[in-house]
């Protein structure tokens, strides 16, 4: 089972960026006093009194709105409402209430999910303030003040209530989500692994509408493997559809996946859409694995293999770091061997290198290759160190940062890659200045 989804809604600039920033713990989303700056769903986990959930930030909505923008917004945050499974209403205090409030309350009271409603920017707890918000006809509103951190813990008390069970942390295995377009083969591969069929297995384009989770145990590990629905192009989706929320899930998969197989379809030449969802996976840093699959179509000779890992190269040359497989759903070829695959990409993502080691690869590196001195001023590298795993962080600390070509950044991942095991994953590799001693 896959953690409780709450979708934050409300007007133009009521502070639900703010409070998902707070709650999440990090600046993911950006707050600004100006309509229409949230556009997309932005995804981000957050925990409650040992209840693990995901908060979904939304645009703000605007029904009296003919602007495009402010259209697509609201779509969006539609296709959240209906993937939701609990609501957070916010509207603001200092304003009170208004017309364009009523509205939304009208379109979340027929979405018959329950829904919470925050009462933002009373920082003082003016609770006179709230009477006019319980004519919202959605439950006893409750006050809070994002900006000050003041109340949000009644307030998650409240959407906690609606999750069906507590989730201490829930172990489910290495969590490996299967991806592509959309016709690729992915449920194939998932009912090959699973050894039965779990999912839907069709020719149509589109029969997989959601993430399907899946436990399984294999040699004595865990794994919940998540079957998603295609995606396709952003110009061949209708948001008003199904589909669209389909879409949601697949990302919001790769998202929460600890290893991303990557299924391509081996006896079509690798598309646009095929390195695009690469790219996705490669911008949330997820270690991964390309499946190339339908292999048993292909007419081979000794140098077949070669060939396409020699397309792949030039497809995929943002992710150099890519592994491959070849295999046949339909006939289980090398499908055994997906797993081995699997466990050495996450390893290699998970691995923590000693800072001794780590600084003397950078003071090799550097020795062979200094780096260049524009303007007579000296990029100094001073030391680096590990910060995190899963991608694999690695801090440099310089003299200035600005003095780094994106060349000589290149060079020293590229010496961290030939000295470390990191094949299938990515790593940060950041920069911080750092004044001489």
């Amino acid at each position: 089972m896959s953690k409780p989804l709450v979708a934050v809604v409300g007007r133009p600039n009521v502070g639900k960026s703010t409070f998902f920033n707070k709650i999440c713990g990090k600046r993911i989303s950006i707050v600004k006093d100006t309509p229409g700056v949230t556009r997309d769903r932005i995804y981000g986990d957050a925990e409650w009194c040992s209840y693990y959930f995901t908060l979904i930030d939304t645009g703000g909505i605007e029904y009296d709105s003919e602007d495009i923008m402010f259209k697509h917004i609201r779509r969006q945050a539609e296709a959240a409402v209906e993937i939701a499974d609990v609501i957070l209403f916010f509207v603001d205090g200092k304003d009170g209430l208004l017309a364009s409030d009523m509205d939304i309350a009208d379109y979340l009271r027929a979405s018959n999910k329950p829904v919470v409603v925050a009462v933002n920017k009373l920082d003082n707890n003016e609770q006179d303030t709230l009477y006019d918000f319980y004519s919202l006809g959605l439950g006893e509103p409750i006050p809070i003040s994002a900006e000050q951190s003041k109340g949000l813990g009644d307030l998650l008390d409240e959407v906690v209530k609606h999750f069906d069970r507590i989730e201490e942390n829930p172990s489910l295995g290495l969590r490996i989500a299967v991806v592509g377009k959309p016709n690729v083969g992915k449920s194939s591969i998932v009912n090959k692994i699973l050894g039965y069929e779990r999912v839907i297995v069709s020719d149509i384009a589109g029969t997989t509408r959601d993430a399907v989770d899946t436990p399984l145990e294999r040699n004595g590990k865990e794994y919940t493997i998540i079957d998603t629905a295609g995606l396709r192009r952003k110009r061949g989706i209708d948001f008003d559809s199904v589909e669209s929320f389909s879409v949601m899930r697949s990302i919001a998969a790769i998202k929460r996946a600890d290893v991303v197989l990557m299924v391509f379809d081996a006896s079509e030449e690798i598309s646009e859409q095929d390195v695009r969802i690469a790219g996705m996976v490669h911008e949330e840093k997820k270690p991964c694995v390309i499946v190339m699959n339908k292999w048993d179509s292909i007419e081979k000779d000794t140098h077949t293999i070669e060939q396409y890992k020699k397309d792949l190269d030039n497809k995929l040359a943002f992710m150099s770091y890519y592994v491959p497989v070849f295999v046949s759903a339909l006939t289980g070829q090398r499908v055994d061997k997906i797993f081995d695959y699997v466990d050495t990409v996450y390893e290699n993502a998970s691995r923590r290198i000693p800072t001794g080691i780590l600084n003397d690869v950078i003071r090799e590196a550097v020795a062979l290759n200094e780096p260049p001195s524009p303007s007579g001023r000296r990029l100094k590298i001073m030391y680096a160190t590990q910060a995190s795993t899963n991608p694999p962080k690695i801090v440099i600390f310089v003299n200035n940062e600005e003095l780094l070509h994106f060349s000589y950044r290149r060079y020293l991942e590229n010496s961290l890659r030939k000295a470390f095991d990191f094949l299938g994953t990515p790593i940060d590799v950041v920069y911080n200045s750092k004044k001489e001693e």
